[in-house]
């Protein structure tokens, strides 16, 4: 009876004191953490700093500039005069995707004055495009420049459209001067359209698909690692935390006020109980209850161990695990100046670790628990992948890790499109020989990548980097591995580069081995030419250099688009190799993937281009022979019995993925 009285007493006791040290520590959160919980208007991303919500955040919360009304339930940002839907932001990389918020609203959306971020903290996040309007013309253009009609704006005299890049109207002969007024807005291409399917859009599409922008402003990272929100206050940054404002960061075990009330209130309660529990235990002297309290801690003890084993494990997969503070730091906080690329899945910066290691480091955009499959499987795969002329994993962060970082050696010398027609080109700095062993060496990579079971799926001239001696190092195919693992082939999702995507992927969203043979084709050409895969400035027919080059093939006229630089007119070991290449990739840009070869043919053809134009003893001379070696099947316009015949007899395309 009397120990039934004690427990009694012992568990009010127990109540009174969790009551009083919750609701103390729970009405003592700041109100300004509060306040700028993230928010939505409805429709679109969750909204937080440096933005901010008008009517239900409060102004502290975001920068003046970034201030959000609500819409219809579309978040719309003030630029520059006009409204804007924002459709996605990217926090991780500070980027966002804008719309004119007319397209969505009126009736005739039309822009009224020319885009400029000028006294605003934005920039743009990517290359645009000039989309320019022209209003009240009195002559129409030519279909040779494919405008896009404003029908909406025009009448029987007056006619007002929009073309991309209005360079192109004046180099054909369409005078500016007919029409009254010229408004040029930025606009960007969507993965996964065609340009063919773009010139037949409407205006009012085009819009639609809006354009990415990048912000500046005081970075967030370190306070929300902590635990705390970001907001702008009194014209400083500040950290709202759970006890009060911070001027960084929370405190240094990074974790906020409510949590370590919580914390606390557990490990008080759990004394008491412990305490009891060892009362109850020593009065009524039952040693055999001792063992399960003693395996118990033991457990806990071992669970908390082995998490910390894993953020500082030495292999995981094989490769080394980092800690997400290690790579916060090597990146100087992931700074957007040392940014070396951003992908669909992520943005990859330049790192230097603590042993001087030079490393790029790809941070994924969400850790949600899809991710974390896609980075499981990933790391699973790259790991066990080792070639010469693929990119090396170095390691990552653990599955349990703040953020899913891959850690791949750095690859200086830029990529093999920044050399052809990017920030890097210069006129015959990469002459034909060492094109000629980029286009081996890419192809040896994917190979290995097709003997493996493994499609690329993105092979592109920004993927192919290159050493400090020009040694290819193909980068991204990773990206084969976010697809399920029980499908190898087939993915409903948009993928692949404009310029480079297989023709039937658009039909039937079927990518194999053959697609990646498809992208090389294209990349091949792209050596011949120094030419980007797409360039809307050029005529509506060549705006994909997979198309002209198959015309110009066809047509004899392989000469116009060779770079001049190549010595292709002066030199024949020269011309032979760049006409065979080329032939080469013709076979490769068949529509129909089974008239393509597959890889491991590439390869084996490229080796003997190689090898009979660079052998002394078998180089002619005679360039009319040289001429000929194109037409030695028959005429350019090959059949598609005669390209399927060339390759039947060698077809190593993996079963798994082609």
């Amino acid at each position: 009876m009397h120990i039934l009285k004690l427990n009694n007493h012992f568990h009010i006791c127990i109540f009174i004191i969790i009551f009083i040290f919750c609701e103390k520590h729970t009405l003592s959160v700041d109100q300004q953490f509060e306040a700028c919980a993230p928010q939505t208007c409805g429709n679109g991303p969750n909204i937080s700093y440096p933005f901010w919500i008008s009517h239900q955040q409060e102004s502290f919360c975001g920068y003046p500039n970034f201030r959000i009304t609500c819409s219809k339930k579309n978040p719309v940002l003030r630029i520059s005069n006009d409204d804007y839907i924002i459709k996605e932001i990217f926090y991780s990389n500070r980027s966002f995707l804008v719309a004119n918020a007319a397209v969505y609203y009126e009736k005739c959306p039309v822009p009224q004055h020319n885009f400029s971020l000028e006294l605003t903290p934005f920039n743009f996040a990517s290359d645009h495009i000039d989309f320019s309007f022209f209003y009240n013309c009195t002559s129409k253009p030519t279909e040779y420049i494919y405008p896009f009609p404003v029908e909406c704006y025009s009448n029987e005299s007056h006619h007002s459209f929009a073309a991309f890049h209005k360079e192109a109207l004046q180099q054909a002969n369409f005078s500016l001067d007919a029409c009254q007024s010229l408004v040029n807005v930025p606009a960007e291409i969507a993965d996964g359209v065609e340009f063919t399917r773009l010139l037949k859009m409407k205006y009012t599409e085009v819009l639609k698909m809006g354009f990415f922008l990048n912000w500046t402003a005081h970075s967030c990272s370190r306070c929300e690692i902590s635990g705390g929100r970001c907001g702008y206050n009194h014209n400083q940054f500040s950290c709202f935390c759970g006890d009060r404002p911070h001027m960084k960061a929370c405190d240094d075990e990074k974790i906020n006020f409510r949590v370590k009330s919580i914390i606390a209130a557990v490990a008080a309660v759990a004394g008491i109980i412990l305490m009891g529990l060892v009362f109850f235990l020593y009065q009524h002297r039952n040693k055999k209850r001792n063992a399960p309290s003693y395996f118990l801690s033991r457990s806990i003890s071992s669970n908390i161990s082995s998490v910390k084993d894993i953020e500082k494990g030495s292999t995981y997969f094989g490769v080394h695990v980092f800690t997400y503070e290690e790579l916060v730091e090597a990146t100087n906080n992931f700074d957007s100046s040392k940014e070396l690329g951003d992908g669909g899945f992520g943005t990859v910066y330049f790192g230097k670790l603590h042993d001087g290691r030079e490393v790029a480091v790809k941070r994924l955009y969400e850790s949600n628990c899809r991710r974390v499959e896609q980075f499981m499987n990933e790391v699973n795969i790259l790991a066990s992948l080792r070639h010469p002329n693929l990119v090396s994993l170095f390691g990552c962060t653990s599955r349990h890790s703040h953020g899913l970082l891959l850690v791949y050696e750095y690859i200086p010398n830029g990529t093999v499109a920044d050399h052809l027609h990017g920030q890097r080109a210069k006129p015959g700095a990469v002459p034909w020989p060492i094109r000629l062993k980029i286009a081996i060496e890419t192809a040896c990579a994917l190979t290995y990548l097709h003997a493996s079971d493994i499609v690329h799926r993105d092979v592109k001239t920004t993927n192919i980097l290159l050493d400090s001696s020009f040694s290819v190092k193909v980068a991204d195919f990773g990206l084969s591995r976010l697809f399920p693992t029980h499908v190898t082939h087939v993915s409903t999702a948009p993928q692949g580069t404009p310029g480079y995507v297989d023709p039937e992927y658009h039909q039937c969203y079927q990518l194999t081995s053959k697609s990646d043979v498809y992208s090389f084709g294209v990349v091949l050409m792209e050596l011949v030419s120094s030419m980007p895969a797409v360039d809307i400035a050029r005529h509506r027919h060549d705006i994909n250099l997979s198309t002209m080059a198959i015309n110009r093939i066809q047509n004899h006229t392989l000469h116009e688009i060779v770079d001049p630089c190549l010595k292709f007119d002066t030199d024949s070991r020269v011309k032979q190799t760049i006409i065979a290449v080329a032939e080469l990739a013709f076979q490769c840009l068949q529509n129909e993937k089974d008239m393509r070869p597959s890889m491991a043919d590439v390869l084996e053809e490229l080796k003997a281009i190689q090898s009979r134009a660079y052998d002394t003893k078998n180089a002619k001379n005679d360039s009319t022979e040289d001429d000929a070696v194109l037409l030695n099947c028959g005429p350019l316009s090959l059949s598609p019995d005669t390209v399927t015949i060339s390759w039947s007899s060698r077809n190593t395309t993996p079963s798994a993925s082609g």
